[in-house]
């Protein structure tokens, strides 16, 4: 009688709650969101990701919730949509925060850090050491709600056509770059320019730039560099990890019930996980193809030119902080926690 009493109990209770999560799926309009992406839906892992994010809230909230992905220049310029976000002429964008660094410098602290940390302790800085607190802050003053929605593994250092024996080697060249690195670069010598992925294999047949860095082996081979660029260095100092985030319209998002807002964050965990374990996989495959069907010539930088790299790193810093309160801001907690964390680092891993 008790088991009977017991089952029955669980049973209303299972009934209940799924009586009232259709009775408030049921009394919720549907909520429409235009997503423009800064990468394409064929790019792996970043534009694939842009894609399957939708399927994933649609799946979990039961099609209450639309995603609608747009390509890159379909409602506004890849480069501008952050900022389109912020306007509120569209709802939403898919892209790192480093685009919106055109506002304010300090907004690349939340996508990748030259000279950073791996995937695991820039997500504990990002979550636990007050880094997305932070870009929250700074990113509400622009009408912006930011979700961390990927994370990938360390990029390459980028593609030249003659190998680099040298920091003399840099000086004069042109080279796509983005981000903070960019700067690095032009301490040593080399003009940089920011281009868009679907033209920096035209840039590089032109001779427009001499050399560029992407991305991961896997988004780079897709790109076609290994055809006039053969090559590639490692490791990719300027990018260890690098965040991707869902931009909303801030008053878009603060008008969601909770439960939408709760979906939209579970639906983007996942997606990091994703993306962090499809990012470790994909690469050996590539560099595997590239050396032994391309001709790629694999190399890894010496350690005079990475430390060349790191001081203009150095100076980047300094000068940046000394710019702008708000990267020195930022600077000030990501160093802190870095200088806290090296206890664990140092004893936890091995070298």
């Amino acid at each position: 009688m008790r088991r009977v009493l017991t089952w029955s109990v669980a049973g209303a209770c299972a009934g209940a709650l799924l009586c009232a999560s259709s009775a408030w799926a049921q009394g919720q309009a549907k909520v429409r969101l235009n997503m423009a992406s800064t990468f394409p839906s064929s790019m792996v892992l970043i534009g694939e990701a842009a894609k399957k994010l939708p399927a994933k809230i649609a799946r979990a909230s039961g099609g209450e919730i639309e995603l609608r992905f747009h390509e890159p220049g379909a409602l506004v310029p890849a480069a501008k949509a952050v900022e389109a976000v912020s306007q509120g002429s569209i709802d939403a964008a898919w892209a790192g925060a480093g685009w919106f660094a055109g506002v304010d410098s300090a907004f690349n602290m939340f996508s990748s850090v030259p000279f950073g940390p791996g995937i695991g302790e820039y997500m504990a800085w990002m979550y636990h050491g007050g880094g997305l607190e932070l870009a929250r802050e700074m990113f509400a003053k622009h009408n912006v709600h930011n979700i961390p929605c990927a994370v990938i593994p360390p990029e390459a250092s980028g593609w030249f056509r003659k190998e680099i024996k040298s920091v003399a080697d840099l000086k004069g060249l042109k080279m796509r770059f983005f981000g903070l690195g960019a700067r690095v670069m032009e301490k040593l010598g080399v003009a940089t320019q920011q281009l868009a992925p679907g033209e920096i294999l035209q840039a590089l047949q032109l001779g427009t730039i001499d050399a560029t860095e992407f991305s991961l082996p896997a988004m780079d081979q897709r790109l076609g560099f290994h055809q006039v660029a053969k090559f590639y260095y490692f490791p990719g100092w300027h990018q260890q990890a690098t965040f991707f985030d869902l931009m909303i319209n801030k008053k878009k998002w603060d008008a969601l019930p909770e439960p939408h807002k709760a979906i939209i964050e579970h639906a983007c965990g996942d997606q990091i996980r994703e993306s962090i374990a499809e990012g470790e996989a994909l690469q050996w495959r590539a560099l595997k193809e590239m050396q032994e069907k391309n001709g790629v010539q694999v190399r890894r930088w010496p350690a005079e030119i990475l430390a060349a790299y790191e001081k203009a790193w150095n100076e980047v810093v300094a000068e940046e902080s000394a710019r702008n309160a708000n990267f020195k801001r930022v600077w000030d907690s990501y160093a802190r926690f870095r200088a806290d964390y090296a206890i664990w680092r140092d004893l936890g891993y091995l070298k």
